[in-house]
């Protein structure tokens, strides 16, 4: 069976490339006879539209837009056909199209609002407002939700305005199963995904390696994908638990903007902009800037950030078949370090609550700070080969930067403190190109979407820093000392301390993959992908004895296969896939046995439902880890690669418009996590998997007509149930469980918007991973100017 399997797997490339030369030969012999029906649909003020349906009442064919707003249809006869767009909260409008033999025709459709202006029906019922799913990236394929065996949460900007988001991490409040940020020295996030860590790595489908903080003024959406995701976008991006992206928005053809200011608790000041406009009459180039700056202090005695952003993005569009992209954001960053704390393991104190730490203390002192910086360049070429093929060629630079002094704190006692500090100048070095080439054909009268593609991704981090451990601390009772924790007392001690100057990561990954999603019938798809990495780390460089260490090679494969049935065209869908993910591991045993990649297999399976008032999905997972490294405990320094891990659970998300200017965004997420073989820790959970049972909830309402009309109230939170930072059979730590609820207020006009919002109403105490407290009671006030 395992040998069928490798016979299988191994001939999927051959018959993908096949698949694409049989296509390529045919489009080279009658390129002349291709007759199809293209098109794009924008909205009134210029915006793309996504998930349009367009239907020809004459053949009872139907299409849905992209994430660009664009459709097509293939093998069309000659005549006269009339196109229906529809969406919910735009009129519909119907095209007449004549098709002439051997000629494809080109479609442009624009659709007005149910009101006669954007922000009219944004203070209007808007439908399902928050259930669109549409996207290019999740699947590097234009696939519907409905056609897609893989299951993604999309938070979208508009959600984000309504709950008036000033930070990245509180958008996540929105990921079902993805819990309180785990925020590290840079100021970078890790959030939870089926039970695994996942941190920040993707922007725009590709590698970004923005280990500071991210802001939100340049987001149009956040996608998370679930599931071991390295078919398609590599081991070096993505968790076994999946992948978050991050889609930023990109300039349209029509003058527009808006400028909004954010005030609130703790000092916080927020003021960004958003302008778009066409640089030329033909608008061919067009120009988007967003921009902001925020200060906020924390709630505790000391803390704070500081953070301005830059986002120019630039697209030309060269011809009818030739579009560029220029994709740049720049942030600055001066911040206090978050908290970073770690029990005493040899206590009695085996509860976050128990230890006792006044909440309003941070054991900081601001004088004691960091600077980052970060860019991301983002440049796309995008050419039309035919009305089949489409050719995407992108390149993305990335550095994040940390320089300065950052701090740690260790229990040693039920009642003390270490506080540590290390001064650090440390930057990453990213690039991304990726070259992929998208068909959309049929072989037969079978409809195929294919994505081939290479990538190349490289990693350069350099560290030099130092620690030194500044003094012992009692947090209970913190005395006179407490105040000594200074720069002025901390800086000179580092002049004997030991920095250490390497670099620490060097790695290269080449790849290539393919895709393919085929229709059996209308209402059947199967998915077929595979991906191969070869992975090249030089290891760590060390420059004072010219020498490099632990560099290592590593060639993995990747398959995923999915199915969908739509028991309802495009209103139910059953679906299953197997996906597969791997890391990358270095070193050998104790016998000179080279390590292998680990890899996490997924079966899952589910139903999706997307009626005009309800989308929902429903699924079940089963991820099985294996070739885990872990302590070898007959050879003291040396690993053995035999652990695994078993990661199951149950995820809803369900987003329904039950009645006009009724929204309702909720998620529920159950994950049983254990090692199934791992020496002392057999049977137990990872404290990395985070909480077991986490639900989410937004429920809003707007008044949709009326003198007041657009006056809304939104209420929601998140649960997460109790889990353990430290699991092990001699300690047990345990993170309380935490309920945390929110309001808002707000009044959405054509031309302004006020809004207010409470966070965590009930000032509920709740950490972090790292122990970090999270905030109490916040106020946020936003004002809003649109032109």
């Amino acid at each position: 069976m395992n040998r069928l399997l490798k016979r299988i797997i191994f001939r999927i490339p051959l018959l993908l490339c096949i698949s694409v030369f049989y296509q390529l030969t045919v489009f080279a012999r009658e390129a002349d006879k291709a007759i199809s029906i293209t098109g794009t649909v924008t909205t009134s003020n210029g915006e793309v539209a996504p998930g349009v349906t367009i239907r020809i009442q004459e053949l009872s064919k139907t299409a849905i837009t992209n994430t660009s707003g664009e459709f097509i249809f293939h093998n069309i006869p000659s005549g006269t056909y009339h196109l229906q767009a529809s969406l919910v909260g735009l009129e519909p409008m119907l095209v007449t199209v004549a098709v002439a033999d051997g000629k494809s025709t080109p479609v442009s459709i624009t659709l007005n609002y149910t009101l006669q202006h954007l922000e009219e029906v944004v203070v209007s019922s808007g439908g399902n407002r928050f259930a669109r799913k549409e996207s290019g990236d999740v699947s590097k394929l234009p696939l519907s939700n409905m056609e897609n065996p893989q299951v993604y949460t999309v938070v979208s900007k508009e959600l984000m305005k309504e709950q008036i988001v000033t930070d990245y991490n509180s958008a996540f409040k929105n990921v079902p199963g993805a819990g309180v940020a785990e925020i590290r020295n840079q100021g970078r996030t890790t959030f939870i995904s089926r039970g695994f860590a996942t941190p920040q790595l993707v922007r725009n489908g590709v590698g970004s390696f923005t280990y500071t903080t991210v802001d939100p003024a340049n987001l149009e959406r956040i996608e998370v994908i679930k599931g071991p995701s390295a078919t398609l976008f590599g081991s070096t991006l993505s968790s076994f638990g999946g992948l978050f992206n991050r889609v930023t928005k990109k300039p349209f053809d029509t003058f527009k903007g808006e400028v909004s200011y954010s005030a609130g608790s703790w000092d916080l000041n927020r003021l960004t902009a958003d302008i778009n406009s066409p640089l030329n009459k033909d608008k061919t180039a067009l120009l988007r800037i967003n921009t902001a700056l925020h200060s906020e202090k924390s709630f505790q005695d000391a803390g704070f950030t500081k953070n301005f952003l830059i986002a120019p993005s630039f697209s030309y569009k060269v011809n009818d078949k030739l579009t560029l992209l220029l994709d740049v954001e720049m942030s600055w960053n001066k911040a206090t370090s978050p908290t970073r704390l770690a029990p005493y393991t040899k206590g009695k104190v085996r509860n976050m609550k128990d230890m006792t730490i006044p909440y309003k203390l941070s054991f900081g002192n601001n004088t004691i700070a960091y600077n980052s910086q970060q860019y991301n360049i983002f440049a796309q070429a995008k050419y039309t080969l035919s009305s089949n093929w489409t050719s995407q060629t992108v390149v993305s630079r990335t550095r994040s930067s940390s320089d300065g002094y950052v701090t740690s704190f260790s229990a040693v006692t039920d009642t003390s403190m270490t506080r540590s500090v290390t001064y650090q100048e440390y930057p990453y070095y990213g690039t991304d190109i990726q070259q992929n080439f998208i068909g959309d054909f049929y072989v037969g009268k079978l409809r195929n979407r294919l994505v081939v593609g290479v990538d190349y991704y490289g990693l350069k981090v350099s560290r030099n820093d130092a620690t030194i451990v500044a003094d012992t601390v009692n947090y209970q009772k913190t005395g006179t000392k407490y105040n000594n924790f200074t720069v002025a007392r901390i800086a000179p001690r580092f002049a004997n301390a030991n920095f250490v100057n390497f670099i620490s990561n060097w790695e290269n990954t080449y790849s290539a993959y393919a895709s393919d999603v085929l229709n059996i019938t209308g209402r059947l798809l199967v998915m077929a992908s595979l991906r191969v990495d070869r992975y090249v780390n030089k290891g760590s460089y060390y420059p004072n004895v010219d020498t490099s260490k632990d560099a290592y090679k590593q060639t993995a494969l990747s398959p995923k296969f999915g199915a969908v049935y739509q028991v309802v065209k495009n209103k139910v869908s059953v679906f299953g896939n197997y996906m597969n993910g791997f890391n990358n591991a270095n070193g050998a045993d104790f016998n000179g046995n080279t390590f292998k990649p680990q890899y996490a297999n997924q079966w899952e399976g589910g139903v999706k439902l997307d009626f005009s008032t309800i989308s929902a999905t429903l699924s079940y997972y089963n991820i099985s880890v294996t070739n885990q490294t872990m302590a070898d405990p007959e050879h003291n320094g040396f690993s053995l690669q035999t652990g695994t891990q078993l990661s199951k659970g149950f995820e809803a998300e369900v987003i329904a418009n039950p009645i006009s200017g009724l929204n309702i965004v909720a998620g529920y997420t159950y994950n049983n996590s254990r090692y199934t073989k791992a020496d002392s820790l057999t049977g137990l959970r990872p404290t990395t998997a985070g909480p077991a049972k986490v639900a989410n909830l937004w429920v809003s309402y707007r008044l949709t007509h009326g003198a007041i009309k657009g006056l809304g109230f939104g209420f929601g939170g998140i649960y997460a149930s109790e889990y353990n930072q430290t699991n092990n059979p001699t300690f047990k730590f345990t993170i309380p469980s935490y309920t945390v609820l929110d309001a808002a207020v707000f009044y959405d006009q054509p031309s302004f918007r006020i809004g207010i919002k409470a966070d965590n109403l009930t000032n509920e105490k709740y950490w972090s991973y790292r122990l970090a407290a999270q905030n109490p009671l916040r106020i946020t006030g936003n004002l809003t100017f649109k032109f």
